[in-house]
């Protein structure tokens, strides 16, 4: 099953996130082909990231939690929000499996 981890990023100059950078993407290739697209959200004006966006398979909703809380930008304490719900891709171009 597929989910959408949606997290926001606390107010702050980027510099939690930067400090966080390498860790996370390490996580993230550390992660098998479980993560199928993700990205960072960005400003309005598009000159900052401000959160972040994943898809990502997992078998349950816990696991897709516990899976989550083991990012290196949750440990951190990063996001002032994050919202995991289960996802079905119906439309695009990327062919999601």
């Amino acid at each position: 099953m597929l989910f959408v981890i949606h997290a926001i990023d606390r107010d702050g100059d980027g510099s939690l996130r930067q400090a966080n950078r390498e860790a996370h993407l390490g996580f993230l290739g550390e992660s098998g082909d479980r993560v199928k697209l993700g990205g960072p959200m960005l400003s309005e004006d598009a000159s900052r990231m401000i959160g972040s966006m994943l898809v990502i398979e997992a078998e349950s909703l816990e696991e897709a939690r516990d899976w989550a809380a083991g990012d290196p930008y949750k440990k951190a304490d990063l996001f002032a929000s994050v919202d995991i719900r289960p996802w079905k891709a119906a439309v695009g171009t990327t062919t999601i499996t």
